[in-house]
């Protein structure tokens, strides 16, 4: 799925900035992942209500793999929610780097 574009450019302010602190992620990298030539992305059909949102599953440069909930407003992506990846998770990101 080719949500995002080569060009990333990231929503941060008051609402979200620093919000995923409490799962011991940083901003910078949450956007990490976005850069994982592995990450895989899916439309977020439960949570889609008022604006369509999208799931990511993807690596930073240190090694640790994300789960990113976020959306596209305008030309920028907006992080929703950044957490580390649980077992199923995990299962689907191998599985998707085992495919490519």
């Amino acid at each position: 799925m080719n949500v995002v574009k080569e060009v990333l450019e990231f929503e941060w302010d008051k609402g979200n900035t620093g919000k995923n602190l409490k799962h011991n992620v940083e901003d910078k990298e949450a956007e990490e992942t976005f850069l994982d030539e592995h990450r895989f992305i899916f439309k977020d059909k439960l949570h889609s209500q008022g604006e369509e949102r999208f799931r990511i599953i993807g690596r930073t440069r240190e090694g640790r793999l994300l789960f990113i909930v976020f959306t596209i407003r305008g030309e920028k992506v907006r992080i929703i929610s950044a957490r580390d990846i649980n077992k199923k998770e995990v299962y689907l990101y191998e599985k998707k780097v085992s495919i490519t």
